[in-house]
């Protein structure tokens, strides 16, 4: 048996840009560029980094929500890359997905119930009963009542929808829940409460997460460890407390420049960017972010940096350290 629960390598995922009536292709737009990592068994991995930098895309194709064109993903020790619909299906059982927007994500025309209802009835819970019984267990763990099986998604608010989805993940008992930016649609008085009710689940349920998201503050106090990501490529990942007191590459620091100090007349040196994220249609040459970097070198215009381990457990893709 695996000591990870999960294992990806050298994950690559293209979309086609087509044009005219015919559809024909004229390029292809890069969403995962050579993706390599793991979790293991009980612990958050954080992804984050900037909106279309393909964190989503990672999670829903490790799950194979989309299918990857290259490299191989692995679940408990078995290669799950090129398994069968049917096989597929029966093994999501162990896997499930907490969407961004829980209004978009939760159909409208359906009761709680139904849509608890709905992954139990995909996988062959045929007592009607049973499934009852579940749903007001579902309910009760996320922090609502029996009473609001009967209500439809509209009549909840944003962070009870949420919780909704949280508890449809969970009716299936899965080891592995991909939490993909779970608050970034919620009040922030809201976001807390989930952030939570996410921790308390894992402690009972003994789970695992890759909770997928693009604020730096939030990630700290859920994730054992983090990966941050730009433009299709993992470009640094270490255990939180390290990434955030020691940041190696000049994309981390940046964005860690950027997340507030909250300890009165403590300050840092903000690390201003310039010019904007390159297309993922036309990804530069060598380093992938030396159009943007402050410290820039001849080296990173032509070869692309290996990601290799700088510091004990603290990975990073850049020439500085190499």
């Amino acid at each position: 048996m695996s000591e990870y629960l999960l294992e990806i390598k050298s994950l690559k995922k293209t979309f086609p840009i087509r044009k005219g009536i015919l559809g024909r292709k004229i390029g292809e737009v890069t969403a995962i560029n050579d993706v390599s990592f793991f979790i293991k068994k009980g612990e958050t991995l954080g992804l984050v980094g900037e909106s279309g930098c393909g964190k989503s895309t990672t999670g829903r194709t490790l799950l194979r929500l989309q299918e990857p064109d290259e490299g191989e993903i692995f679940f408990e020790g078995q290669n799950i890359t090129h398994l069968s619909p049917s096989k597929m299906r029966h093994m999501r059982k162990e896997m499930q997905m907490v969407f961004q927007d829980p209004f978009a994500s939760l159909n409208p025309r359906h009761t709680v119930e139904r849509i608890l209802e709905e992954p139990l009835i995909v996988h062959g819970v045929t007592d009607s009963a049973k499934r009852k019984k579940r749903v007001y267990e579902l309910l009760e763990i996320v922090g609502l009542s029996e009473f609001h099986a009967k209500r439809y998604p509209h009549q909840f608010s944003g962070g009870q929808r949420q919780r909704i989805g949280i508890a449809r993940a969970l009716a299936l008992n899965p080891k592995l829940i991909v939490a993909d930016e779970p608050v970034s649609a919620l009040d922030v008085s809201v976001q807390s409460q989930i952030l939570n009710l996410l921790q308390d689940l894992q402690k009972q349920l003994h789970l695992t997460y890759l909770f997928i998201a693009h604020d730096l503050a939030v990630v700290r106090h859920i994730t054992n460890r983090v990966g941050v990501m730009y433009l299709g490529s993992i470009v640094e990942l270490s255990p939180s407390e390290q990434i955030y007191e020691n940041p190696k590459h000049p994309y981390t620091q940046a964005l860690l420049s950027a997340v507030p100090i909250p300890k009165m007349g403590e300050r840092k040196e903000r690390i201003i960017l310039e010019g904007d994220v390159p297309s993922p249609a036309n990804v530069p040459k060598g380093c992938p972010f030396h159009t943007r970097c402050p410290n820039v070198m001849d080296i990173c215009r032509t070869i692309r940096p290996e990601f290799k381990e700088v510091d004990k457990d603290h990975y990073t893709a850049c020439h500085l350290y190499h």
